[in-house]
């Protein structure tokens, strides 16, 4: 089991700040998690052990262990030697990577099997890895684990639903609480119950459900897990032509959430194959997996279903970092990750970062997160051609794989990106994100880019230079302050884009002054 880590009281704000040093300075280490699901197996090999892991290689591979159960409780020969073609393959490909740190993680059909143990040697003798069979406890801290990775502070319950189980455990912003359990619901054992009926299935998984779940005590939030979760996400996304098309942090109201579930459990698995971007690999289980969905909602109540493509891989990535690596941002870790190797000048955006601190009177430690990661990104497209920097950055923005964000965060990061091409919010923009951002969001968002753009100009992206200046937005002028004996070229282009600015702050005049 994770150790319980250290941590500031909840109250106490993060340091939330850009660290060029050492962002840069880190030495990557690939690792690997190999997970062996009743369902499927899965290798993931991520670019680092660290807070927001990148997944350089995923490959699953569908060995249905929980099937090759036999009456008598014990493995197969045949679905040992499925599993064990899948385990080689995966150890060969992360032997030719380079990886030496890898874990082999076994979850519910493993534990429950007889002979679990003759899988484990197999794969010992076959590899020389070892393999961690993992209790119904330990995979529920895991999940919540891996929904606490990847959210800013989340609160409620996560569920993650897997081939052989479904485990459900309590939240609490960077800890994992006392309620959690584990539960014979996964795909392969419900679905079995449907061959009886959908009233019988119902029945069941109510009576399982009401025997075990714990309440939902507190924020109403329930974050789904797994892969046949997941593919909802993906349908709800594609039938409602959502403009974030992420998995991740997907959210949708539970009366929406339940009467789409309720829907699609009703359905075969031709009708299933049928729906928009439905995983071709799960049309014989996605009705079981939209069953659970619904019958859990209409138990816990809870205002709203968010989806998590992060779970016990990575909550067991993040119970392997220390104290102060697990209390870093995932955001902010993200975006430097991928912002600053690419800048000109990386050490900019920590400078940036300094420019804006002023700029949003009160701004809460959330809206520094998103301010700061903005400004780790700064520079994502200087190589491209000034023609599409700004809407190829909007779009690349809305849909990238950032963790640790809510998608109206996401579109304030893609039009604050744009605008620092400077893209123009215009009704393309505006029509894509109408329903993530409110017009005084969209307004910050087109200021924040417009302050980096200038900010990029006035200093050529010199931060020595850029310390010396500050941006005041005031009732009747945009002023750039500059400190004596510094020369800024009072250029053209540098009063272009102070008049841009002014006019998006929507004060009508724009002026360079100097101060002490």
């Amino acid at each position: 089991m994770p150790r319980a880590p250290i941590r500031p009281a909840e109250s106490e704000p993060r340091i939330i700040e850009i660290d060029t040093d050492r962002v840069l300075g880190r030495e990557q280490r690939h690792f690997g998690v190999i997970d062996i699901g009743s369902n499927s197996m899965r290798l993931v090999v991520y670019d680092d052990l660290s807070r927001t892991p990148f997944a350089r290689f995923n490959e699953k591979s569908f060995v249905a262990l929980g099937r090759g159960l036999g009456d008598d409780g014990r493995f197969t020969d045949d679905a040992i030697e499925r599993a064990l073609r899948a385990v080689r393959r995966f150890d060969a490909i992360r032997r030719a990577m380079g990886v030496d740190r890898v874990h082999v993680l076994a979850t519910e059909a493993t534990r429950r099997a007889l002979n679990g143990g003759e899988l484990v040697a197999a794969i010992r003798e076959a590899t020389g890895l070892e393999t961690q069979i993992l209790s119904g406890d330990e995979e529920a801290t895991y999940a919540a684990l891996g929904v606490i990775s990847g959210f800013y502070q989340p609160k409620g319950l996560a569920g993650d639903m897997g081939g052989g189980s479904l485990e459900v455990a309590e939240v609490l912003g960077d800890r994992v609480g006392e309620r959690k359990v584990s539960m014979p619901l996964g795909a392969l054992p419900v679905r079995a119950l449907m061959t009886e009926g959908l009233d019988v299935a119902k029945a069941r998984v109510d009576a399982i459900l009401k025997e075990s779940l714990p309440p939902l005590l507190t924020e109403p939030t329930f974050f789904a897990i797994g892969g046949g979760w997941r593919g909802l996400a993906r349908v709800h996304i594609a039938e409602t032509a959502a403009p974030v098309a992420v998995v991740h942090n997907h959210e949708i109201p539970v009366d929406e959430a339940r009467a789409l579930a309720k829907r699609i459990a009703r359905m075969t698995p031709e009708e299933v194959a049928a729906l928009p971007d439905a995983p071709s690999r799960r049309t014989d289980t996605l009705a079981a997996a939209a069953l659970v969905l619904w019958r859990v909602l209409k138990i816990l109540k809870p205002e709203r279903v968010v989806f998590s493509v992060f779970g016990l891989r990575e909550g067991w990535l993040y119970a392997q970092l220390d104290d102060e690596e697990q209390y870093r941002d995932p955001l902010l870790e993200g975006a430097q990750a991928i912002g600053l190797p690419l800048a000109r000048v990386p050490a900019f955006s920590a400078a940036l970062g300094r420019f804006t601190d002023d700029l949003f009177p009160a701004e809460p430690q959330a809206g520094r997160r998103v301010r700061l990661a903005v400004c780790a990104l700064t520079d994502l497209a200087w190589r491209d051609h000034e023609k599409v920097r700004a809407m190829e950055s909007f779009r690349r923005l809305l849909q990238f794989p950032f963790v640790g964000l809510s998608h109206p965060e996401r579109a304030f990061m893609a039009v604050a990106i744009m605008a620092r091409y400077g893209g123009e919010v215009d009704d393309t923009v505006k029509a894509v994100v109408r329903d993530l951002l409110a017009p005084s969001d969209l307004r910050r968002a087109e200021i924040l880019g417009r302050v980096l753009l200038l900010g990029h100009r006035v200093s050529a992206s010199v931060p020595e230079i850029l310390d010396q200046v500050r941006v005041r937005i005031g009732t009747d002028a945009v002023r750039l302050e500059v400190r004596p004996g510094v020369r800024v070229p009072d250029s053209d282009a540098v009063q272009s884009r102070l008049r841009q600015l002014a006019k998006v702050a929507g004060v009508p005049g724009a002026e360079i002054v100097m101060v002490k």
